[in-house]
């Protein structure tokens, strides 16, 4: 691995927030839903993101604005006197000044159900705050210096403030804990500290990040690191969140594209990530809508992409999954993909149905702009691929396989009976039949069925795709479209999981060159504006939440299946 390139790393802490793999908190100045501040705040992702101390650096008491720099085990504010450094422990943030002091200011106003209490524990002398927003309270243990404490076991309004002055050197360790927890002390030094983190960074990415890497792919290797908790509340796996910014779940199907980029690295940690939603499955077979600390979501599902996540898995994992492995996600997929067969489908009707956008993932895309309970292609193409795994997987673990068969024939049919017309696919409304809106990229996903599909619908498809591409990656609204919208969420921006489902589709149906094209556009992408949860299709610019695990990942799978191409050229003559 390349030291100077991997050392040298740092990224902007208003585009990512600075964390570790396991921890709840994180430093950053996105304090809510597109809030940024201006100062770093102390943010838990316990019962949602939460606000819970603004850190103001300090110089002979008075506040100062110091020079910001972030890399994966340092993030430290400094000016010509001094510096305040953090880092992760195993138990919370460390913090140390010297030279320079810092103000750990509480919210100013408590009200019976809002706010922060702030005492000192007479147990300890700890200074803490009790939080009512994340249920959790946040304990200080002194390692070094005395701190000046402001608005102890005071209530209404009133500054609430913790303050290591810069006339002393400094060291403390913050922690969220419950209602008590075993006194810290610093076992080791700070220093030591940074080089663990260094060296839990180091060995995370050289296991993640295939070939050399380069500035994006650390960056990219970085997002899904910090982005990771531990097992908590109703997060019963360790789990890369979707972010450690304001989208701090796990949707049911945006895990997916962190499990595949996880194969390589550790076979058993992508198949946490994969199978955590499913031990929310309901006893319909449904996966909830998404799942977070302290909620799960079953208002809505998401589509059945989960047998073809799980062949990418098994294509990339370094060993095979073991036979109860294999048990688990076939017992899982069946039942999940019995509730789209007994629980999606009007009666007399062949095809599965969504009953609004949020289902498809897709939120408002054009499709759905006359209604949303349609029968939709991308809805079907999904569950012939998750019954042909089925299927295998039956035949793998000698189970019976025919009616998974047979329901993929039947699905296969009214796919290409009812939604293919006029050289292309439509969706259509579930009462009335009518077609609905066919300028959205959502209705060219069929690609995914890559191989399957046949050739005139596949090239009819590819060139459909390829009137989306820009030199961004594959707009979800054409950019002539009326419809498109540049921050239109589905109506214009590029997403990573529709590049990947396009590219892989597009390289099994043969049409390669085109592939290529789409997986370099959004690599341009990722490269120019960092790991958006989406990219407009005009400029590339990064929209919304910037610090967005799936996007990571769609880089480092898309970057890695080049560099495995790249080692074995294809024969000459194949396209």
């Amino acid at each position: 691995m390349n030291d100077f390139s991997f050392d040298d790393f740092s990224f902007d802490i208003g585009e990512v927030p600075f964390s570790r793999r396991g921890a709840w908190l994180d430093l950053s100045r996105v304090t809510g839903l597109h809030t940024v501040a201006d100062h770093i705040h102390l943010v838990t992702h316990t019962l949602g993101i939460h606000p819970v101390f603004r850190l103001v650096p300090q110089l002979g008491g008075q506040a100062v604005d110091g020079d910001v720099r972030a890399t994966p085990s340092t993030l430290s504010w400094s000016t010509s006197e001094g510096a305040v450094e953090a880092a992760f422990d195993d138990r919370g943030v460390r913090f140390r000044g010297r030279g320079l002091g810092m103000t750990f200011v509480a919210p100013d106003e408590l009200t019976p159900f809002t706010g922060g209490y702030l005492f000192v524990d007479p147990l300890d002398g700890a200074p803490t705050l009790t939080s009512y927003e994340s249920g959790r309270r946040y304990r200080f243990s002194v390692l070094a210096g005395r701190p000046e404490i402001v608005g102890a076991e005071r209530v209404g309004v009133s500054e609430r403030s913790v303050t290591f002055g810069s006339a002393e050197d400094w060291e403390v360790l913050v922690e969220e804990i419950e209602t008590s927890a075993a006194p810290s002390a610093a076992a080791v030094g700070f220093d030591e500290v940074v080089r663990a983190r260094k060296a839990e960074f180091r060995s995370y990415c050289a296991d993640l990040l295939a070939g050399e890497p380069s500035p994006t792919a650390i960056k990219a290797g970085y997002v899904l690191w910090s982005a990771t908790v531990a097992p908590a509340g109703f997060v019963t796996r360790e789990a890369v969140l979707m972010s450690k910014h304001w989208m701090d779940k796990v949707w049911s199907w945006d895990h997916c594209f962190n499990a595949i980029a996880l194969a390589p690295l550790d076979p058993d940690a992508a198949l946490d990530q994969f199978l955590l939603p499913f031990d929310h499955q309901t006893a319909s077979g449904a996966l909830p809508d998404s799942v977070t600390h302290s909620e799960v979501l079953y208002n809505f599902v998401k589509p059945p992409i989960h047998g073809w996540a799980f062949a990418q898995l098994r294509a990339r994992v370094l060993r095979p999954y073991r036979p109860a492995q294999l048990e688990e996600v076939h017992s899982r997929l069946a039942a999940w993909t019995r509730f789209w067969l007994d629980h999606r489908r009007a009666p007399g009707h062949a095809l599965p149905y969504y009953q609004h956008g949020n289902d498809s993932g897709w939120d408002n895309a054009t499709t759905f702009d006359r209604g949303g309970v349609i029968e939709s292609p991308d809805l079907a193409a999904f569950l012939i691929l998750q019954l042909r795994v089925l299927a295998e997987l039956s035949d793998e673990l000698g189970l019976p396989a025919d009616h998974w068969r047979s329901a993929e024939a039947d699905i296969r049919s009214a796919l290409f009976d009812q939604l293919w017309s006029g050289g292309r696919f439509v969706a259509r409304s579930v009462s009335t039949g009518e077609a609905t809106g066919t300028s959205s990229l959502l209705n060219a996903l069929p690609i995914v069925l890559g191989e399957q599909l046949p050739a005139e619908a596949a090239e009819r498809l590819a060139a459909t795709i390829e009137g989306h591409l820009t030199e961004w990656g594959p707009a979800t609204e054409p950019l002539g479209s009326p419809l498109y919208e540049d921050d239109g969420y589905w109506r214009g921006p590029i997403w990573a999981p529709a590049t990947v489902l396009i590219e892989d589709g597009l390289r099994r149906a043969g049409h390669v060159s085109l592939a290529d094209r789409v997986a370099a556009s959004f690599a341009a992408a990722c490269e120019a504006s960092g790991f958006a949860e989406n990219f407009d299709a005009r400029t590339g610019a990064g929209l919304r939440d910037r610090a967005y695990s799936w996007t990571a990942s769609a880089y480092l799978t898309l970057r890695a299946d080049a560099l495995v191409r790249a080692a074995s050229p294809t024969p000459s003559g194949v396209q």
